[in-house]
């Protein structure tokens, strides 16, 4: 059963594919509010966790909960509706709308509008609309992306696209975020940027689960960091613990990292 301080728990998670296991009895709690990162070798199963935890896939065996509501065999739609937002290791945008008109779409799962009122516009759809539009720049502010919200999407630099993603996922109004690598491909001011949206979004009350290479970032955003490899989970503490771990240091960091 989920405690009252897990937002998210997940029990002897496993995925099998074609007899190939990808995780095997891996548990996870996320609590309300914290950020949590989650790392380990390219291959340990850090994606698959991600695609069980978002309805992508259902788990060959284990549970998993949210808000003490079973997840399995929901569909990611109905996931997104209860809380639970993702972005993608691969930008997933639509290239040629607008910067606004990306975020709106994110928020899709929250109106109400059928097929009766998009066709004849009714003043509850209008009205509807334009929350939405207020809305969506609103969450465009806050990744500081406003100042270009009517840009084709495709036209901005590759790190205010991972920022327009995350605004995509933020427009659905999530309790728990997920970001896969979103430092990737970032130059360092980008990443510091991007450091301190996470900051802001943690200050707000966003429970955050990362994938992410980076060190520097995982060291300095995490308040807990989880390890996977070949699938099952070797380490699960604060930073400081997880850096001297001798089954990461060897699985994955590194022993220059000992330490440091």
């Amino acid at each position: 059963m989920t405690t009252a301080t897990n937002l998210l728990e997940g029990q002897s998670l496993s995925m099998v594919f074609g007899g190939l296991s990808a995780l095997d009895s891996v548990d996870i709690n996320i609590k309300k509010g914290e950020v949590l990162s989650l790392i380990g070798p390219n291959g340990a199963g850090k994606t698959t966790l991600f695609n069980l935890l978002t309805g992508v896939y259902s788990p060959t065996r284990g549970k998993i909960r949210f808000k003490q509501r079973e997840l399995r065999n929901m569909k990611p739609y109905d996931i997104t509706k209860m809380g639970i937002a993702r972005t993608f290791q691969n930008i997933r945008l639509f290239g040629n709308m607008t910067v606004l008109d990306n975020v709106t779409i994110g928020q899709h799962c929250r109106t109400k509008t059928g097929i009766f009122g998009a066709i004849f516009k009714t003043p509850s759809v209008r009205t509807e609309e334009k929350k939405t539009r207020e809305k969506a720049m609103e969450v465009l502010k806050l990744v500081e992306l406003d100042d270009v919200w009517d840009e084709k999407a495709k036209n901005l630099p590759y790190g205010k696209q991972r920022r327009l993603e995350m605004a995509r996922a933020l427009a659905t109004d999530p309790e728990l975020i997920l970001l896969d690598e979103p430092a990737a491909g970032m130059n360092p001011q980008e990443t510091n940027e991007l450091i301190g949206l996470i900051d802001k979004l943690n200050d707000m009350g966003k429970t955050v689960l990362l994938i992410e290479h980076d060190m520097k970032l995982v060291m300095d955003i995490s308040q807990r960091i989880m390890v996977l490899d070949y699938g099952k989970k070797i380490a699960d503490g604060t930073p400081e613990e997880v850096r001297n771990d001798e089954k990461v240091i060897k699985a994955y960091l590194g022993d220059t990292h000992k330490g440091e």
